[in-house]
């Protein structure tokens, strides 16, 4: 048998080989199944939302998700006060030659396997046999620490900023970490609240946010150069470029090459939301074409208009030290006010704050999506409450509150300070790059040219593609867990705390693996044998399948090791 008509397999015509969750098959004679819903039949799983996402739309959540703007003001501290202007400005191009390839290569699974379990999901079909439940177990727990932790630190970004406008109206005023931690909390529950709207009004409601934070984007990229009062403070307009380009800030104690890497913190926390399409696939119409399209677009977009704003902040900024040590407490605020008059900086701080809140709208979707997939498979403690779709609105609103509530504890860092609070920033990178290198790896490094690529591949640069992007974030782990101080200057208070709030999470999660979880989590649940690694139909439908149909307690974890494509 042709691997063309493999491809070409209409799913009633596999052997359903079990039953989801209150009797439902994928598979229903008297209803004629879509495109969409035929490709997610084969997956595994029933279309449970309304399609009412496009290629736009699903673009308009990812690059909100993406939030460039507020993104670059929440981590200027650490783009900036590692590596000053050249880890700006070169870094992020190096940078963005890495994040790139993890967007293509996750770009390709999604086209191959476009569910809302998203990397989980392909962890758990690709992985060798006997391993996709442990596989599953890991990448899903790392993504959710990513994605709960995106909110609250954005939210903390946004409130941050609004804070220091109001220092900025009145120096007499300085912020409290109460009052910090109230107004967080105030945005996270006005999120809560439209992130449990409908699906089409989500679509509309982050259209416009998207388009606000890419106008937002553009006129700030504008302004600064434009309204820049340097000139007046007797420097020149910008800064020359061979201060700019060549100048490595000693931000840390290390070496400069490596002070650069640890810049690298700001770019891949800025970058890690592209993979929202991936989350958003069974909302979206054509998914397996549109969701890896927004995927690759966002990432594309977000790294060349991100990299002009490095610039215009590179060229124009005064005193580095002095945005680091500045008691408005946001970095940002500090940078504008060296360079720009009072109400040129009130004007970007508000552009600013308001493309956050649709930044952090973004994350509370991406966030609930994916709670409900993984709750769908009971990954969760009272998953038959977090996996309810309401009735009304026909989203996760379960999910989205119980979002909500840890977010809000994890905000209790606040006053811990701003080392504690700063490890939201830290789960966030180190824990989505995980989650996304994770099935990317085992795509290249164990299944190779078995694996069944969707309509949007990388062709024969997929493996090659694929293994950069490895590298790329097996580089960063131990990088963005450097402290900047070493040896006798290195203080608990200065400690890079990044490996115990994400490495201690995980930790116990693998233990909880071993003791109890591997016993009942048997990862993503099937009906029909998956396709994904080339097997003959005498395979698919001779060994059988996953189980016998009537328990509808099936993985992909229990699976029979792949067979190679032998032709006709």
């Amino acid at each position: 048998m042709t691997t063309s008509q493999h491809r070409n397999h209409s799913v009633a015509e596999e052997p359903v080989t079990s039953v989801l969750p209150d009797g439902d098959i994928p598979y229903d004679p008297t209803h004629s199944l879509n495109p969409d819903e035929e490709v997610l039949a084969a997956l595994g799983y029933k279309s449970e939302f309304k399609r009412e996402f496009s290629l736009f739309t699903t673009f308009c959540v990812s690059f909100a998700v993406l939030g460039l703007l507020p993104s670059f003001a929440s981590t200027l501290y650490y783009g900036m006060g590692y590596a000053g202007t050249a880890g700006m400005t070169w870094g992020w191009i190096v940078a963005m030659v890495g994040i790139q390839c993890v967007a293509m290569s996750m770009a390709e699974l999604c086209s191959s396997m476009p569910t809302s379990g998203g990397l989980y999901y392909a962890s758990a079909v690709l992985a060798p046999p006997g391993w996709g439940p442990l596989a599953a177990w890991l990448t899903g727990w790392s993504n959710w620490l990513a994605q709960i932790t995106a909110a609250p630190s954005v939210n903390y970004g946004i409130a941050a900023m609004i804070l220091a406008a109001a220092s900025i109206n009145d120096p007499s005023y300085v912020p409290t970490d109460y009052q910090t931690f109230l107004l967080t909390v105030f945005i996270m529950i006005l999120h809560a609240i439209l992130s449990s709207m409908p699906t089409r009004w989500l679509a509309q409601f982050n259209s416009a946010g998207s388009t606000f934070n890419f106008i937002a984007l553009i006129v700030v990229i504008i302004m600064i150069p434009a309204g820049t009062d340097r000139t007046e403070r007797g420097l020149p307009r910008f800064a020359p470029s061979s201060e700019v380009w060549g100048t490595i800030y000693e931000g840390t104690s290390f070496p400069a090459g490596i002070s650069v890497l640890m810049s690298f913190i700001g770019v891949i926390w800025t970058m890690s939301g592209y993979d929202s399409p991936f989350h958003l696939a069974e909302e979206c119409s054509n998914a397996n074409l549109a969701s890896p399209r927004a995927i690759v677009l966002t990432s594309a977009t977000g790294g060349i208009f991100g990299w002009f704003l490095q610039l215009v902040v590179a060229y124009t900024v005064v005193d580095i030290d002095l945005v680091l040590e500045s008691e408005l407490g946001q970095p940002f605020a500090a940078y504008l006010m060296q360079c720009m008059s009072q109400k040129m900086t009130l004007a970007i701080l508000a552009l600013t704050i308001i493309a956050g809140f649709s930044m952090g709208q973004g994350c509370m979707i991406a966030a609930s999506r994916v709670t409900f997939a993984y709750a769908r498979d009971d990954c969760f403690p009272l998953s038959k409450y977090w996996k309810r779709v309401n009735k009304h609105t026909q989203t996760p609103a379960n999910a989205v509150w119980f979002n909500c509530a840890i977010g809000i504890l994890c905000l209790l860092l606040i006053f811990g300070g701003e080392l504690a609070v700063g490890a939201l920033f830290s789960i966030g990178a180190i824990a989505a790059f995980v989650a996304f290198t994770i099935p990317i790896a085992i795509r290249v490094f164990f299944v190779g040219n078995r694996f069944r690529p969707g309509p949007w591949n990388l062709g024969k640069y997929s493996s090659a593609i694929g293994s950069v992007a490895c590298i790329f974030v097996m580089l960063m782990i131990p990088i963005l867990c450097f402290p900047s101080l070493t040896g006798p200057d290195l203080t608990v208070a200065d400690m890079n705390w990044t490996c115990v709030v994400y490495g201690g999470p995980m930790f116990l999660v693998t233990i909880w693996w071993f003791v109890s979880a591997h016993k009942w989590f048997k990862g993503p649940k099937v009906n029909i044998e998956h396709m994904m690694l080339g097997r003959e139909e005498a395979v698919l439908i001779g060994e059988g399948s996953v189980g016998d149909g009537k328990d509808g307690d099936n993985s992909l974890g229990d699976m029979k090791g792949p067979e190679k494509i032998t032709k006709s």
